[in-house]
């Protein structure tokens, strides 16, 4: 192993490094709006130059509001396209959630457009609401410090992942629709799948021919392979194969950094560290391997959980994760791994304390990662500090989950968007929404403008996290409950960007309440 000579490495004091960690992340210091930027810009992959787009703040990519901050924003749109960009775990008036005209239209190039809203606390993002622009980078963390997170004595660190392509998202679409974008364990080569929609805004997007492929005809519930959770390992599930990868990406980025050249972050001896993961890969599940450096859970998408020891948590795209880990009280440098399921593949940062020899990290592992949460293990283990109060519930809607990967179309009860029929609300009820997943791919569902409870995995009751992306393996059900927001038309989509953009997604209509 040779050793890292990490460029512009941290040499800040401990008394600092809080403050110094994050200098691609912009810092709150007025009250008067923030400015942020869509653009495009240049990044060093593996030696190579990667044009692509981001999200820029005073400070750099993304931003942090501090304690009782509003969202107080001005976007402009520097692209040469059009975009509109979602505030993702977070809840503003519809008219400012940022799905293209739902209501507001995509922003033109050069358009600035003002959004104020209450921040909600915690670790989000926010990204591009057109997938084939998520999937070039236009996405940012979204951090909004409490006041727990001010007086604590521990430091922030911010792990953003992606998965990235030197070829246009266009072109990957074409390929993993046609079936011949290779995919990692469990992937299988198709041809001759349906064309996607191709750079069309979701939310605009017109309605797109096919049918249900995926779904187990009108087998009874209890009869259904796999819904007691018999999932078995290597990508096996009652005798048939999972699909998890379906598309082998040219890189994975941590930070915006590949493996030959991660994010070294300066920290103290034995010091406290509050670890921000978000996922805003386009179609790849991760697992973090905190190694040697024993972690606790402590959050789910930006709410409290109890907290769960480990050194290994998965987490699906448009998930979050805030990890608390202790460092030992001596000088050393603590890999934090991301590693692709079920493939070889892995990205991440260092840990490093002052002057300890950082050693490289091959970007290839010498085994496969298994699959994630097949048997929703871990989602059973989370608890949410602060649950829903208990009420009866009001309305309870089925949501099944379907599609193949040939011909590529994923639906939500049996259509795409453009032919789907709204899954409908009162305003203030209590709704329970029961994901029925009958397809061989894993499905991380989203919701706008809501916060729910996962309080059901295959037929158990649970009182599990509070989340806004829930993730939904083959053949699995898993039940969520939420009280209903404003009356508006909001999103409900699966957040792999593939997916969403061969139609999986429909809306969560609430109406006015009587």
């Amino acid at each position: 192993m040779n050793t890292l000579s990490r460029r512009g490495f941290l040499a800040a004091s401990a008394a600092a490094v809080a403050v110094a960690h994050m200098p691609r992340f912009a810092l709150a210091q007025t009250p008067d709006s923030l400015r942020l930027a869509a653009a495009t810009r240049t990044l060093d992959i593996d030696g190579r130059a990667a044009s692509v787009f981001g999200l820029a703040g005073s400070g750099g990519q993304g931003l942090v509001l501090d304690p009782g901050q509003r969202f107080r924003v001005d976007l402009t749109n520097d692209l040469d396209i059009g975009t509109i960009i979602h505030w993702h775990g977070q809840i503003p008036p519809n008219a400012q959630d940022g799905v293209p005209d739902m209501p507001m239209p995509l922003l033109a190039p050069g358009e600035t457009r003002s959004y104020d809203f209450e921040a909600r606390p915690g670790t989000h993002w926010m990204h591009s609401h057109v997938p084939t622009q998520e999937m070039q980078l236009l996405a940012a963390p979204l951090i909004v410090r409490s006041a727990e997170d001010v007086a604590a004595d521990r430091q922030e660190v911010v792990m953003f992942l992606h998965d990235f392509s030197f070829k246009s998202p266009e072109e990957v679409l074409a390929e993993i629709s046609g079936g011949h974008a290779g995919g990692g364990h469990g992937a299988h080569a198709h041809h001759g799948g349906a064309q996607p929609m191709q750079g069309t805004p979701m939310g605009g997007m017109g309605a797109m021919p096919g049918m249900d492929h995926g779904a187990m005809g009108g087998m009874p519930m209890d009869q259904m392979p796999g819904m007691g959770g018999m999932m078995g390992m290597g990508g096996q599930m009652g005798g048939m194969a999972m699909d998890l990868n379906d598309y082998d990406w040219d890189a994975y980025l941590a930070n915006d950094r590949t493996l030959s050249d991660p994010d070294v972050v300066q920290v103290e001896r034995g010091g406290r560290i509050r670890l921000r993961v978000i996922n805003a890969a386009a179609a790849t599940v991760f697992w973090i391997d905190t190694g040697a450096a024993g972690a606790r859970l402590v959050a789910a998408d930006g709410h409290a959980v109890q907290p769960l020891s480990g050194n290994r948590f998965g987490l699906a795209m448009g998930q979050r994760l805030d990890l608390e880990i202790d460092l030992p009280n001596e000088n050393g440098a603590w890999p934090i791994l991301a590693l692709r399921e079920g493939a070889r593949e892995r990205t991440g940062l260092i840990l490093a304390t002052p002057g300890a020899e950082v050693r490289r990290v091959d970007a290839v592992a010498e085994a496969e990662a298994p699959a994630f949460d097949t048997d929703l293990a871990q989602e059973a283990r989370l608890i949410a500090v602060d649950a829903l109060p208990e009420r009866p519930v009001d309305r309870s809607q089925m949501l099944m989950l379907g599609g193949s990967m040939q011909p590529y179309v994923w639906t939500i009860n049996g259509a795409v968007w453009g032919q789907h029929q709204p899954v409908t609300a009162r305003r203030g009820e209590r709704v329970v929404l029961s994901f029925h997943n009958m397809s061989m791919m894993g499905h991380p569902m989203h919701l706008h403008g809501h916060v729910f409870q996962v309080v059901g995995l295959n037929g158990r009751r649970v009182a599990g996290a509070l989340r806004d992306t829930v993730y939904v393996p083959p053949m699995s059900m898993v039940d969520v409950a939420l009280d209903a927001g404003e009356a508006a038309r909001w999103m409900l989509h699966c957040h792999h960007m593939p997916h969403l953009a061969t139609g999986m997604m429909t809306e969560f209509a609430v109406s006015a309440s009587v």
